[in-house]
């Protein structure tokens, strides 16, 4: 899991996402190359965030449900602009950026995942990003700092 790049992708990222099966993008790509190289690493499923307001990331979902491993994984950028009721629909986890701090909480049987900024380093937060297994225990995030 990948949020907030704002137009960077680390190479201390393109290694910590290396063997992953799948990424799922949070939003604010900020340049279309990103796609193309998460693409190269594994397949992707993104949406646009607040920065995404052109070209090809523009036309990105604002939200997106993917199912990986027998769970539903459900994305939004803004963990304020969540339109489910995830326990209601079945999710697992959301996935979640926008405020680049990194967070694994529990809410109502539901993982809320933010992998925090993988991008331009602001305010005093660390780049990271997440990594998860899902497996016969569950859903398990790990925080990855870059």
């Amino acid at each position: 899991m990948i949020s907030d790049t704002h137009g960077l992708l680390r190479p201390q990222a393109v290694e910590a996402l290396a063997g992953v099966d799948h990424i799922l993008h949070a939003g604010d790509v900020g340049d279309p190359g990103i796609l193309d190289a998460l693409g190269e690493i594994a397949p992707l499923t993104a949406i646009r965030g607040n920065v995404d307001v052109s070209g090809i990331c523009a036309e990105l979902p604002p939200t997106e449900a993917v199912e990986l491993g027998g769970r539903l994984f459900y994305l939004v950028h803004a963990l304020q602009d969540l339109d489910i009721n995830p326990s209601a629909a079945g999710v697992a986890v959301v996935v979640y950026g926008h405020s680049h701090r990194a967070e694994v909480a529990e809410r109502g049987g539901v993982m809320y995942l933010n992998p925090g900024s993988a991008g331009p380093r602001r305010f005093s937060l660390p780049a990271t990003l997440a990594r998860v297994t899902v497996g016969a225990g569950g859903v398990q995030a790990q925080i990855v700092m870059l």
